[in-house]
């Protein structure tokens, strides 16, 4: 009797331990639950079957159960406080920049606006533009420049965002006319390979490559050398370039990002190392291993690009790293002494023979599309 009184009550704490984890699974990306979970279902199942086997006193075994419940409890609650003082730190996400500020036509949009009438005006036809976040405000600015006035959706319209990796694979799929990237990567070329298609790449603007760091950390200065070896493994701790004795943490982006792109090409062929990771829970793929989001600890770098970290800079949250001694400014950008400058293209395929394109693409390397690049930010090419 005592040991089916005991499968009966296992089981049933057994089912809500499972239900809860399932639960946990469905509704947060946290793998925290999935462990601290099963292992409170199984000391609530050792307390519960001691007193029917009569090992503990059921007024011992209801003081455990307490216990277990207010530990559990403060657990919780610690995890949370802990993920909410981790996130606060993420100054630089997958969702860098609240795009929603940028939309054409919409009340009190940020994008540059012309003073007098564009040049080029598209009624009908419009070319379907995309691109990555950090240059949504200037194709964004275009469009309100030519295009006619209505509601342009960052999903579904005319002029979205669907970032980099996921533009490049539009434009390939003729879902995009022309999107707006630094310059591609080589699997991305070796992908418009296999589409059987060309590549027309038009440089609209430039703009600076830059590493930064938490606001209080002492590093005002690193050579190329010395980025490609923190980014390599090779250099560790800050206290080999100068700094404290902290061992760095050097944070990456996704693969198909256009700032991860432009961070291989500053290694120049040397091998990245691992970036930081952590793992999610996804409902449809279980734990999944992600490159993790830039935390600003003062043992923390990351990179980006000039204009996207400026407001972060101006909050006293981080700070640009010089390279070689020279600051990404405008200044230095404009008179190429900064080492990494890159260009940033109006891509379109080459068997795109729309005449609003073409047009479209001349008017962007005018003096007015150049206008709405420089006062986006960024640096214009003309």
């Amino acid at each position: 009797m005592k040991i089916l009184q005991a499968i009966v009550i296992t089981g049933c704490i057994g089912f809500i331990g499972f239900i809860l984890t399932v639960l946990t699974s469905l509704f947060t990306a946290s793998t925290f639950y999935l462990w601290l979970i099963p292992i409170v279902t199984l000391f609530f199942i050792m307390t519960v079957n001691l007193p029917i086997f009569e090992v503990w006193q059921k007024r011992t075994a209801k003081k455990a159960n307490l216990f277990i419940l207010i530990i559990s409890i403060s657990i919780v609650i610690g995890h949370i406080l802990f993920v909410k003082y981790d996130r606060s730190l993420e100054v630089v996400s997958s969702q860098d920049a609240d795009l929603t500020e940028y939309i054409p036509y919409s009340e009190g949009t940020k994008v540059v606006q012309l003073n007098e009438e564009s040049t080029l005006k598209i009624e009908g036809n419009l070319p379907k533009l995309d691109g990555s976040t950090a240059l949504y405000p200037v194709y964004a600015g275009f469009a309100q420049a030519v295009y006619p006035e209505k509601d342009y959706s960052i999903e579904e319209s005319e002029v979205v965002s669907s970032q980099t990796g996921e533009a490049f694979e539009r434009l390939l799929n003729k879902e995009a006319d022309i999107i707006f990237i630094p310059k591609p990567s080589e699997q991305q070329y070796k992908l418009a390979e296999s589409h059987g298609v060309q590549l027309k790449l038009t440089p609209i603007g430039r703009e600076a490559f830059i590493f930064f760091v938490h606001a209080k950390n002492p590093i005002e200065t690193l050579s190329v050398e010395q980025i490609q070896d923190i980014y390599s493994g090779k250099i560790t701790n800050w206290k080999e370039v100068g700094g404290n004795r902290k061992k760095i943490r050097a944070f990456q982006r996704p693969a198909e990002s256009g700032s991860q792109t432009a961070l291989i090409r500053v290694m120049g062929g040397k091998p990245l190392m691992d970036p930081p990771t952590k793992d999610v829970v996804s409902a449809m793929e279980g734990i999944i291993n992600e490159t993790a989001d830039y935390q600003n600890k003062s043992d923390a770098i990351g990179f980006s690009f000039r204009h996207f970290s400026e407001e972060m800079v101006r909050n006293g949250k981080i700070k640009n790293i010089s390279v070689e001694g020279i600051p990404p400014t405008i200044e230095t950008i404009k008179d190429g002494s900064y080492p990494f400058i890159n260009e940033f293209y109006a891509i379109t395929l080459e068997d795109n023979d729309s005449p609003q394109v073409d047009r479209f693409l001349k008017w962007m390397l005018s003096e007015q599309g150049q206008r709405i690049v420089s006062e986006t930010g960024y640096v214009a090419v003309e």
